[in-house]
């Protein structure tokens, strides 16, 4: 049987009966649009989100709204605030980006100990990311959003480095019994030699300029219409390099993903400079997203969604595999860039 956490031992973890989420049911989700003005009709609908708990609602004499309960003690309210400034400067510029709902003049709003937001439905189909012209036409608009975000900095927001992203990822994982005895010290030395490879690249990229990002720009978080793109969920907006919002559109072999480079770039010079030195960047982003990733699902264990959806975390297989891929990320960390620099 793959090996598991030890049942007592849960790092100060809450039960699955007394996780905060487990009190939002649909009553509550009701009420709370309700004490904003809004009533729903009966139709209530899960979306994919796990970080935080996200409905889509039907609303009487109205359109359907989508509303979104922040995880409790993740960002403070300022941080939660500074989101949804950005989301309404985007949208100032005409940048198809969904701002929250203003409603009685604040956007964040709170009911039962939970805070939320209340968005406009906008649908949409994936990007098709192996198409030249929607890559070019998806990168102008992120040149567009880091025009605006390169305007002023995030203040209340926690930033994507290797402090936050590497170092206190690694240290949360050995710190609380996730990694099976008998794969401790092999994790810890991959990890440290993956945090000298991102120190590594960090040091040739020399001093990249940082900026307001997304934070989360893959093709799950673009939807396509007729009219182009837009983007939604800018829960992990935050200070970083600008090419931590383009690399996650990149995929397949090596040719692929210059050639994808180029056709978003083609777009996204059009409003914003791209360094090229930031192409330095790109594994070492991947390597901190994957570690970031493995403790974020530690993170989360507590919340009863993070086991049903992910039942093949922790498990012995798992960590074997989380291994090999640091291994395979400290090789590419040390190869050329997707051209030359």
């Amino acid at each position: 049987m793959p090996w598991q956490a030890s049942p007592p031992y849960n790092g100060g973890m809450t039960t699955p009966s007394t996780h905060p989420f487990s009190a939002l049911g649909p009553d509550c989700v009701l009420d709370a649009l309700a004490a904003v003005g809004l009533f729903g009709d009966g139709r209530l609908l899960a979306l994919n989100s796990y970080e935080n708990r996200v409905y889509q609602v039907g609303i009487e004499d109205g359109k359907p709204v989508v509303v979104k309960f922040y995880r409790p003690a993740r960002w403070s309210d300022a941080a939660i605030l500074e989101e949804h400034a950005f989301l309404a400067e985007l949208h100032a510029q005409e940048i198809p980006a969904v701002p929250p709902l203003a409603i009685d003049g604040r956007t964040l709003h709170a009911f039962n100990g939970f805070r939320f937001a209340v968005f406009e439905r906008h649908g949409g189909r994936a990007p098709e990311l192996f198409d030249p012209a929607v890559l070019e036409w998806t990168g102008r608009f992120i040149g567009r959003i880091h025009a605006v975000g390169a305007t002023r900095p995030f203040t209340e927001r926690s930033a994507l480095d290797i402090d936050t992203f590497g170092i206190a990822s690694r240290d949360y994982l050995l710190a609380n019994g996730f990694l099976p005895p008998e794969l401790v010290e092999a994790y810890r030395s991959v990890a440290n030699q993956a945090l000298d490879g991102i120190h590594r690249c960090y040091e040739r990229a020399g001093d990249v300029s940082v900026l307001r990002l997304h934070g989360d720009c893959h093709g799950g978080n673009v939807l396509w219409t007729d009219a182009g793109p837009h983007f939604v969920d800018f829960d992990d907006a935050r200070m970083g390099p600008a090419v931590q919002d383009l690399w996650m559109m990149l995929s397949g072999e090596r040719h692929e993903m210059v050639r994808q480079l180029s056709d978003i770039l083609a777009g996204y010079e059009d409003f914003a400079e791209f360094d090229p030195r930031q192409l330095y960047l790109v594994e070492a982003l991947r390597t901190l997203r994957l570690m970031h990733y493995a403790a974020w699902l530690a993170r989360r264990w507590d919340d009863p969604a993070f086991p049903a959806a992910f039942p093949w975390f922790n498990t012995q297989r798992y960590w074997q595999d989380r291994i090999l891929e640091l291994r395979e990320q400290v090789a590419l960390m040390d190869e050329p860039p997707l051209w030359p620099v």
